[in-house]
């Protein structure tokens, strides 16, 4: 039995987050993926989400009116990922007029702006923790009687995403739904973990490339967490491990070369609004897969590429970067492994394991484009 099954077996044990069940406006102890306990009066009726890209948790939760509750939102989403902020205004266009928020890290949100919206929590990513406490805001906030929780699908996802869905779905009111969400997400990892535990297949080196194309620079990746973990959990050897000690980080061309690792992925969307024209990979919801070919095939030609066998084989590979900061990593561990073990992972389609996800959580219509290969091509 994987550890992802038998997370979703103690389910129950993960009740003790909480301060017991909650009544509609009881007050609750919610302790966040910090470890801090926190008070909230449950459900929530009105939230300010530190990152627009919360949205991502927020609508397999609240799957029929998603934006109810959101009084305010970080202003990322219409730059990180376009074409989905596009399919979610074509939907419920009174989004349009929602109050944005600059970032913690970058010292632009606004507190006095926060305060003024009246909400019950403001959901913060753990990566904002440290400029959050620099600045105070706890502190401020508190004296108004507005309380912070901080979740995280970013920082080490594979450990938090679970904790985080639990957290998000007592703050909505939503605890049965997140329980589904998370006993899928839990199955469709073991379609992958259980047949790599029986097969046990020779681990091939990955070398995957944080959004490969953003800049001139070569080149960030992953350590020991994130799309680093879901090789590992995928079948392979995450080439950055050893090299990079936290979660994000980068190595030098030679690192690669030297590495020469079997296989290349490299992460990538629509960053037109960050780096126009840029040579990013845009996979993403309903992205031109052929444009998307064209410039993955153009980034092999970098330097840092020479020789690679990955390169040589044909195995290089663009997946969606947002798979990186929300709940759905899991379609990007079975496309992985297909890529990884194409010969145990015949049968599998990650594909139709997103089409469930929005069919029974999200509000959107599915619309492929968020993997591309130049495998056999």
């Amino acid at each position: 039995m994987t550890v992802f099954r038998k997370a979703t077996l103690v389910a129950a044990g993960f009740c003790a987050l909480f301060s017991g069940t909650a009544l509609a406006g009881e007050k609750v102890i919610i302790k966040d993926v910090t470890g801090r306990d926190v008070e909230v009066s449950v459900p929530v009726e009105h939230v300010i989400l530190g990152e627009g890209r919360q949205i991502y948790f927020v609508a397999a939760l609240d799957r029929d009116e998603p934006f109810k509750r959101v009084v305010g939102w970080r202003d990322d989403l219409p730059k990180a990922d376009p074409e989905s902020y596009a399919a979610y205004l074509a939907k419920y266009p009174d989004i349009a007029k929602l109050p944005t928020f600059g970032g913690m890290k970058d010292g632009t949100f606004d507190v006095e702006q926060a305060v003024a919206l009246k909400p019950d929590v403001i959901v913060m990513n753990l990566d904002a923790k440290t400029a959050t406490e620099e600045a105070g805001y706890i502190e401020k906030l508190g004296k108004v009687g507005i309380p912070l929780v901080y979740i995280d699908f970013r920082e080490k996802p594979m450990e938090n995403t679970e904790a985080s869905m639990r957290i998000m779905g007592k703050l909505l009111g939503q605890e049965a739904k997140a329980e589904d969400f998370i006993k899928f997400r839990a199955d469709s990892i073991a379609k992958v973990t259980d047949v790599l535990a029986k097969q046990q297949p020779a681990r091939p080196v990955v070398f995957v490339e944080r959004a490969g194309g953003y800049s001139d620079d070569c080149c960030m990746s992953f350590g020991d967490e994130n799309f680093g973990k879901m090789v590992e959990i995928a079948g392979g050897i995450n080439m950055a491990k050893d090299i990079i000690p936290g979660t994000f980080g980068a190595v030098n061309p030679e690192q690669i070369i030297a590495a020469n690792p079997d296989q290349v992925i490299i992460t990538g969307g629509n960053w037109q609004g960050y780096v126009p024209g840029g040579d990013w990979v845009g996979v993403g919801y309903g992205a031109d897969v052929k444009e998307a070919h064209r410039k993955l095939e153009n980034l092999t030609k970098r330097p840092a590429f020479t020789g690679v066998k990955a390169v040589k084989d044909g195995n290089v590979h663009a997946i969606w970067h947002q798979f990186y900061n929300n709940p759905y990593q899991f379609v990007a561990i079975q496309e992985i492994a297909k890529w990884l073990h194409p010969e145990l992972f015949r049968d599998l389609d990650p594909e139709a394991t997103f089409k469930e996800l929005h069919a029974r959580f999200l509000p959107l219509d599915y619309k492929p484009g968020y993997f591309v290969s130049l495998k056999g091509e």
